[in-house]
């Protein structure tokens, strides 16, 4: 048995982190000390779309590329800046937000729901 499974890893995440609504979004948005990371894979990106403004950040790469002193560090990762991160549903993102905390980013959220969620809210609005 784990000591700590995906349930307790999400449960930790997301009392650490700040959970963004699709509603709320646009208005964090707004700061341009905001960052936008997508955390899901390519295949999925191209498959499904993606959320305007975004940077691409897989989940599987997030430390190297999060990292100032990576050789794989993406400069529009600042750890000053304010993330926020979405992935299909929610947990992904919560645990890359976690993550980017840890690391030492000053501030991290996650998109309730993630591109799903924020994907419906489009397309119910007039």
């Amino acid at each position: 048995m784990l000591k700590r499974g995906f349930k307790e890893l999400l449960a930790e995440a997301n009392a650490a982190i700040e959970i963004v609504s699709v509603q709320d979004l646009p208005y964090h948005l707004e700061d341009p000390d905001t960052v936008l990371v997508d955390v899901r894979d390519t295949l999925e990106r191209e498959e499904k779309g993606v959320i305007p403004d975004s940077i691409h950040a897989p989940r599987g790469l997030l430390e190297f590329l999060a990292d100032p002193d990576s050789p794989a560090y993406n400069k529009d990762l600042k750890p000053e800046a304010r993330v926020i991160c979405y992935c299909g549903t929610g947990g992904r993102s919560a645990l890359a937000a976690k993550t980017l905390l840890d690391m030492g980013y000053r501030e991290t959220a996650s998109l309730a729901g993630g591109y799903d969620a924020w994907k419906r809210a489009q397309e119910a609005s007039p």
